[in-house]
C-alpha cells in the first residue's frame, strides 16, 4: 500500500491537519472518523458512529477521547483539540504531534512532550459497532494518562444542545452506559456528567449548515504508564452491551490482519491498487437484516442503487468479492417494482426516482456473468431482466418509456430529475434533462445487448430483443452526433418556451461527460472517434477527472462551495466528478490511445483529502480542491476498475 504519513509541519499546522480525514469502517455502515490533527470539523466526526436500520440512519455516540499527560514535575499537558463558538482553539494538542501514520488502513498518532512520547492507535471490530483505542508509552515515563470521554446520542445529520435533558448515564463495571445505547469501558473510570457548550464544526460552517453543538462530558479514565511499551486502552460499543468485546489491543491486531487479507484477496498489481482495494472494503457492508449493501459515501450517504450498480464491478469483481456480489444482485432483482429499482431509502421512504439506476443493474449483471463465468446466475436472473425490458417498452414511472418511433428511451416528469445529474434547488431540478439523454440511451442499448446475450446463453429466444436493439442503435447513431464534433447531451428535449409534453422540442448540445458512455460501455452504440474524444478531453478533463460541464458553456460554475442551494446549483454545472475517469479511460483505451497518464492526479489525491480514498467531487477550476464526501464508493470503484 502507498505510504501515508505526515510530520509536525502538517500535523501542527491546523489548516493542513484538519483538511485531511481518516475513516475506519465497522462493516455495518458505521464508522470512526476524524482528522489528522484530532480536531472534529464535521458534525459527522466521532469515534463511535453507529448504523441504524439502514446505513444512512446513523447515530453519533462517543465523539472524543481527549488525552492529558501528567508529568512527574506536576505539569498537566492536554493532547486533545477542540474549536469553540468563541473562535478559541483549546486545547491545541495538534501542536505536539510529531507524526501521523495511516498503516493498513488504521490511524496512528504520536505526541512528543520533551522526552515523553505517547502513541495512539484506533480500530473498529468488523461486524460489530465497537471501537478500540490503545495508548502506548513509546519513550520516557513514568507518566499518568487521563482520557476525557465526551459524546452525545443523536442523529448523525443533526446536533444536540445542552438546553435539553442531560444524557442518561448508568454505572457499570469499568465505565458507564450512555442513554442505554452505548457503553464505555476502561481503567480508573471517574464519572463527571456535564455539558461542554459551543463546540464548533468548521466544515459545517463552510457548507452553510448549523456549525455548533454541545457535547456531554461523561467522565474520564485514568492509569499510569510506567515504562515504554505500557498501554492504556478504552473500548466503546453499541448493541449487546452486556457482551464485552475482546481487549482493545486484540481488536487493533485483528483489524490489521483483516485489512491485510482484504488487500491480498484483491491481488493488486501495485501499491496504489492495494490502497484502492482496501478503500473499496469500506463501502461493502452487511445491514442489520444481513443483506449485502453498498454505502455510497462517508460520512453522510447510505445505499443508493445507482451508485451501487456503477460501483459494482470495481467493488466486487476486482477485489475478490464475486460471491458477495452475487448475493447483492439476487437481492436487488427480488426488489424490482414495475421494472425499476428503488433509488434510495436515505430519506426514510422508498423512492423509484431514477431512470438510469435500473439500466446500470442490467450492466452489473452482464459484467458479473462475463467476468466470472457464472452462467447459473445469468440463467436465474434472465426472467427479472426481461421484466425490466418489458416495463421500459410498455412505460413505467415518471414518463420512462421507449419511443416506438425510434427505439430510444425517453423520460421526464414535472419537478423530477431522473438521471445521475439529479440536483434540485428549492424543488426545481438544476439539470432536468427531460427527453432522451445520451448516457441513458447508451445504457439502454448496452442493457438490451447484455440481456440478449444472457437470454441466448440460457437457451431462450431473443429475436424481439434483437429488433429493438437494432432500431435503437440505428437511431442513436443518427440522432446524437453534433456538428461541433461531440454528441448531444439530450435529444428531443422539451423546448424552454414550452412546458413538459409540449409540441416543440430541441436537442441539447452542451459539452458534458455523459456522452462518454456512448463510447465506453461493453456494448456501446458507437466506436470512439479520437477527434471527438480529444474535444471532450480538452473541454472537460482535469487532474481529478472530467468536469460535469465545459467552462465554455453557459451556466458553468467553477466552485462547488457555499450553502446547500449554492452547492446544489454547481453540483453538475462544472464540478469535477472523479468516477467519470472510468468511462473516460475506457473510451480512450478503445480509441487506441494511452491511458496511464490519466490516473496520475487521482493517485496523488489519495493522500490529500479522504486519506487512502477518493472524494465525491472537486472544484471545476484549479487547484480542483476536493469537495463532497471525502470517501465515495463510485470514485474508488471506477479508479480501481479503470487502472486494472
Amino acid at each position: 500500500m502507498i505510504e501515508i504519513h505526515f510530520g509536525s509541519q502538517v500535523c501542527g499546522e491546523l489548516t493542513s491537519a484538519a483538511s485531511r480525514e481518516w475513516l475506519v469502517p465497522d462493516g455495518l455502515g458505521g464508522y470512526a472518523m476524524g482528522t489528522v490533527g484530532g480536531l472534529r470539523t464535521r458534525r459527522y466526526h466521532g469515534l463511535l458512529v453507529v448504523p441504524g436500520d439502514t446505513p444512512a440512519s446513523r447515530k453519533v455516540g462517543l465523539t472524543s477521547l481527549d488525552p492529558a499527560v501528567l508529568l512527574p514535575s506536576g505539569a498537566r499537558v492536554r493532547l486533545g483539540a477542540h474549536e469553540w463558538a468563541s473562535g478559541d482553539l483549546d486545547p491545541r494538542g495538534f501542536e505536539l504531534l510529531e507524526r501521523f501514520d495511516l498503516t493498513d488502513g488504521l490511524p496512528r498518532w504520536r505526541w512528543r512532550i520533551g522526552d515523553v512520547v505517547i502513541e495512539r492507535e484506533l480500530a473498529t471490530l468488523h461486524g460489530r459497532s465497537c471501537v478500540a483505542v490503545v495508548h502506548r508509552l513509546v519513550s520516557g515515563g513514568p507518566v499518568e494518562l487521563e482520557l476525557a470521554a465526551a459524546g452525545t446520542w443523536r442523529d448523525a445529520h443533526g446536533e444536540r444542545r445542552g438546553d435539553g435533558p442531560p444524557l442518561r448515564m448508568d454505572p457499570v463495571d469499568g465505565g458507564a452506559v450512555i442513554e442505554e445505547a452505548y457503553r464505555l469501558s476502561g481503567p480508573g473510570w471517574t464519572p463527571q456528567g456535564h455539558w461542554w457548550r459551543g463546540v464548533h464544526h468548521r466544515e459545517e460552517a463552510a457548507r452553510g449548515l448549523h456549525p455548533e453543538e454541545d457535547l456531554w462530558y461523561a467522565g474520564q479514565f485514568h492509569d499510569t504508564l510506567r515504562r515504554p511499551g505500557d498501554t492504556v486502552s478504552v473500548l466503546a460499543w453499541a448493541g449487546q452491551l452486556d457482551q464485552q468485546p475482546p481487549p482493545a489491543p486484540e481488536v487493533v491486531a485483528a483489524a490489521r490482519r483483516r485489512n491485510r487479507a482484504v488487500v491480498a484477496a484483491a491481488k493488486p498489481a501495485d501499491d496504489v491498487g492495494a490502497t484502492l482495494a482496501l478503500a473499496a472494503d469500506a463501502f461493502v457492508v452487511r445491514t442489520d437484516d444481513t443483506a449485502v449493501e453498498v454505502v455510497a459515501g462517508y460520512p453522510w450517504f447510505g445505499a443508493w442503487s445507482r451508485d451501487t450498480m456503477i460501483s459494482y464491478e470495481g467493488l466486487f469483481l476486482h477485489t475478490g468479492r464475486a460471491e458477495l456480489g452475487r448475493e447483492l444482485l439476487r437481492g436487488y432483482a427480488a426488489r424490482l417494482s414495475e421494472g425499476m429499482l428503488a433509488n434510495t431509502a436515505d430519506t426514510g421512504r422508498v423512492e423509484y426516482n431514477t431512470v438510469d439506476g435500473t439500466l446500470w443493474f442490467l450492466h452489473a449483471v452482464s459484467r458479473h456473468v462475463t467476468v466470472t463465468g457464472d452462467t447459473d446466475l445469468g440463467d436465474e436472473l434472465v426472467p427479472a431482466l426481461r421484466t425490466v425490458v418489458d416495463a421500459h417498452l410498455a412505460g413505467t414511472r415518471y414518463g420512462i418509456v421507449v419511443d416506438p418511433a425510434d427505439g430510444l428511451l425517453t423520460q421526464g416528469a414535472p419537478g423530477a430529475a431522473l438521471t445521475w445529474m439529479d440536483a434540485r434547488v428549492y424543488g426545481v431540478p438544476v439539470t432536468p434533462r427531460h427527453g432522451k439523454p445520451v448516457e441513458v440511451n447508451a445504457l439502454w442499448i448496452n442493457g438490451l445487448a447484455g440481456v440478449i446475450e444472457l437470454t441466448e446463453l440460457a437457451g431462450r429466444d431473443a429475436d424481439g430483443l434483437h429488433r429493438w436493439h437494432r432500431r435503437a442503435v440505428t437511431a442513436f447513431r443518427d440522432r446524437f452526433p453534433t456538428p461541433a464534433g461531440w454528441l448531444h447531451d439530450v435529444v428531443d428535449a422539451p423546448a424552454p418556451a414550452y412546458p413538459l409534453g409540449g409540441a416543440a422540442h430541441h436537442d441539447d448540445d452542451l459539452l458534458r461527460p455523459n456522452q462518454l458512455l456512448a463510447w465506453s460501455l461493453p456494448f456501446a452504440p458507437l466506436e470512439p472517434d479520437p477527434e471527438a474524444l480529444g474535444r471532450v478531453g480538452a473541454g472537460l478533463l482535469t487532474p481529478l477527472g472530467p468536469r460535469s460541464l465545459s467552462p465554455d458553456c453557459p451556466g458553468f460554475h467553477d466552485r462547488h462551495r457555499g450553502g446547500p442551494a449554492e452547492r446544489d446549483t454547481a453540483y453538475h454545472q462544472g464540478t469535477v466528478w472523479p468516477w467519470l475517469i472510468g468511462p473516460y479511460a475506457d473510451a480512450t483505451r478503445r480509441a487506441g490511445l494511452p491511458v496511464d497518464a490519466l490516473f496520475t492526479g487521482l493517485e496523488a489525491h489519495l493522500t490529500e483529502y479522504g486519506l487512502g480514498s477518493v472524494s465525491e467531487t472537486a472544484d471545476g477550476t484549479a487547484p480542483h480542491t476536493a469537495t463532497g464526501c471525502p470517501f465515495q464508493a463510485w470514485s474508488v470503484a471506477e479508479l480501481l476498475r479503470a487502472r486494472r
